[in-house]
């Protein structure tokens, strides 16, 4: 049965409203600009909430604009800046998919098609309102024979396509969820990324704060193999703010507690703390999920050594600078994206290069001779090729990443955590 992708284009695709950015753009020299903005901000959130008809809510917008095609120029660039960092990402899927990925949107083609089209989405794929200039190029108005400019014109509209199969709709407005509400589309994703209206996460069938949880929760391949939002990081003592600031920008899930509880750590993948609050060998012992350590301070040398054995890394900061907060979260965020291990304090040193259109793949283990030969036998038995292959060892572990071509059967996972003498191992992306 086919399925087919119907994404809204403001604030879900990209992380900005393309009209309240138009404004900024066109009225900027006007000194009444931030009653204008806010006036067309507060237009724009009454009809995305459903408060407000979204066709008077379209037209008293663009009435407010006064702006021109060079205006529009200037908006297509910002907004390619502006795309959402998880549909960023995932271009690899709006290539696999271009035949079934649709942009459906109020907003308009002028700025839309110019920035979607660079994702490979199609241009006959790409459904939005269209603005009517005068002959100096200002715009005057728009098509209001358009089923989009109108009230429910999102619901208008998939009826008129009347795609067959199984249709997933995802957006952050009442015109996304009326999609569902009017039974054109199987399940309705509130995208909150950018944005959470209450109104509309309260009607959703799922509510997924990025494009990561949607390929995941409908086991689509994605960039990274798991949702950042499902990774806990746990945060105790005295951790600089703007450290926990950015690892919530990543889109981690944060919890902030006094001290080191067990059912919090168990939950964690990743534990911020200070010199004061590190864990102990037994918490660590039952700290199956933990794969990294961000420790403000100095780190416990007989702790390093625990955790290196049990496949758990660690970063730490000895000068304790709380003007440097973002040197042990770069850090963490390193080896979560990227595998790189350069100044931890147990781990053995590596810092790979990215590799495009292959998966990463981390295996740790105990330094044993012979592992490296059983980790690529289990490849060449299922004819994969290796792109990239990196090992680096210390006294107690060894370290190995695997880049490998697209596409193998999960067996193979299977067998490389059974390899014996295996500590951790975990698909990167």
């Amino acid at each position: 049965m086919p399925q087919y992708f119907i994404i809204d284009f403001d604030s879900t695709f990209t992380q900005v409203e393309a009209l309240d950015e138009l404004a900024r753009i066109s009225l900027k020299d006007h000194p009444d600009r931030e009653k204008i903005y806010k006036q067309i901000e507060d237009l724009t959130n009454a009809a995305m909430e459903g408060r407000l008809s979204f066709t008077e809510s379209l037209a008293r917008r663009v009435k407010l604009l006064q702006a021109n095609r060079a205006h529009l120029d200037l908006l297509v660039k910002h907004l390619r800046k502006k795309v959402s960092a998880s549909f960023s990402r995932n271009r690899n899927f709006f290539k696999e998919h271009r035949d079934e990925v649709l942009i459906v949107s109020g907003g308009f083609k002028e700025f839309i098609t110019p920035v979607v089209t660079k994702y490979f989405i199609k241009t006959e794929n790409i459904y939005a309102n269209t603005f009517v200039f005068d002959e100096r190029g200002n715009i005057i108005g728009y098509d209001p024979e358009n089923p989009l400019s109108q009230e429910g014109g999102k619901v208008k509209l998939l009826r008129e396509l009347n795609l067959p199969g199984e249709l997933f709709g995802i957006g952050d407005g009442h015109s996304d969820f009326q999609l569902k509400e009017f039974g054109l589309i199987k399940k309705f994703f509130a995208f909150t990324e950018n944005i959470e209206r209450k109104t509309i996460v309260e009607k959703a069938d799922y509510v997924t704060p990025n494009f990561d949880e949607f390929l995941y929760i409908n086991k689509f391949s994605r960039a990274i193999s798991y949702p950042k939002n499902r990774i806990k990081c746990l945060v105790v003592g005295d951790v600089a703010d703007e450290a926990v600031i950015q690892l919530g920008k990543e889109g981690y899930n944060i919890r902030i507690r006094p001290k080191i509880e067990d059912k919090y750590l168990q939950e964690a993948g990743i534990l911020f703390c200070d010199e004061d609050t590190q864990p102990t060998e037994q918490q660590l012992e039952k700290a199956g999920r933990l794969k990294v350590i961000g420790c403000f301070g100095k780190a416990n040398r007989n702790i390093c050594d625990f955790a290196c054995e049990k496949g758990i890394i660690i970063f730490d900061d000895i000068k304790h600078n709380p003007r440097n907060s973002d040197f042990i979260p770069k850090r963490v965020m390193d080896f979560m994206n990227e595998g790189k291990t350069h100044t931890s304090v147990n781990f053995p040193d590596l810092q790979p290069p990215r590799v495009n259109n292959a998966h990463r793949l981390i295996h740790i283990h105990k330094n044993v001779p012979g592992i490296l030969a059983k980790i690529n036998a289990i490849f060449a038995r299922h004819e994969i090729n290796i792109v990239g292959e990196f090992l680096v060892t210390n006294p107690r572990i060894g370290y190995v990443i695997t880049d490998v071509n697209a596409g193998y059967d999960p067996q193979v996972l299977t067998e490389l955590k059974g390899i014996e003498h295996t500590i951790k191992f975990r698909l990167l992306y």
